[in-house]
């Protein structure tokens, strides 16, 4: 579970919607299991913030007297605001309606199909570093970043194309989708771990740190690879990836060869 999350919280792939399927293979949807999904995701955002631990290090040493540093503070403040009131309000109902494999895997498909429209449109490109983000930049963002509270969208996939089509260069785009994961995942996982903490025991301390210290490798490897991939190529073929993986998903459920289940959310 931590080497799933690692690789495919960044990636425009859904983590989310990854976990809910390898949780519900392996027979670990249940309470405790959808918790242990959140709270691994601690050392995705760890390995972010020591890929870029230079850049925070600067924004803490600055904020407060140093204006580039307190924008950014800001914009990650403003674009965070959206999910996390929208979540607040209707969480539970959308995990209740939507957490299960199949409505994953139609998100899988229909997420794939949108990159595929996106990177066929043209790009103009009036951001070309994240510096540069205005506080309004920041808030369409949060808004577009909302877009992932349906499992199988993905958080990264709806930031960095939804920045694209706003304006953003991929790069940028890539980039401020790692940054607001930090107290968009931070917070997220310590709010779940705080509110569920009945659910585990001292015995369990080995199991989150092994997927801790998965999950941060895993990010660690999938944050550079991206960047470097980007460079060169486009998403199309994380489209493609999304919208075979979906349609095997559902014609395993359709033929009866995996039994996905439809686990209560507790």
């Amino acid at each position: 579970m931590g080497i799933v999350e690692g690789l495919t919280e960044f990636l425009p792939i859904s983590s989310t919607g990854h976990l809910i399927l390898a949780g519900d293979l392996l027979g670990f949807n249940n309470d405790k299991g959808k918790v242990f999904s959140i709270a691994i995701q601690l050392g995705a955002i760890l390995a972010v913030v020591w890929d870029y631990r230079a850049r925070f290090a600067g924004v803490a040493a600055g904020f407060g007297r140093d204006p580039a540093a307190n924008r950014f503070v800001l914009n990650l403040f403003l674009a965070f605001l959206p999910l996390a009131t929208i979540g607040l309000l209707f969480g539970q109902q959308i995990k209740a309606a939507l957490f299960s494999p199949i409505p994953v895997a139609l998100a899988f498909i229909g997420g794939g199909v949108i990159i595929l429209w996106a990177e066929k449109m043209p790009h103009s490109k009036h951001i070309d570093d994240v510096d540069r983000m205005t506080w309004k930049d920041a808030l369409v963002m949060g808004f577009i970043q909302a877009l992932a509270l349906i499992p199988g969208t993905s958080r990264s996939g709806a930031t960095i194309i939804g920045g694209l089509l706003y304006g953003l260069s991929r790069k940028t785009a890539t980039e401020f989708s790692f940054f607001l994961a930090v107290p968009t995942l931070g917070i997220a996982s310590l709010y779940e771990m705080y509110t569920h903490r009945g659910l585990f025991t001292h015995d369990d301390i080995g199991m989150l740190a092994v997927g801790f210290v998965a999950s941060f490798a895993s990010a660690a490897i999938a944050v550079r690879a991206l960047i470097r991939f980007i460079s060169r190529h486009d998403f199309t073929v994380f489209a493609w990836y999304r919208i075979v993986f979906g349609v095997i998903v559902l014609m395993t459920a359709y033929t009866g060869l995996v039994d996905w289940s439809t686990p209560a959310i507790g």
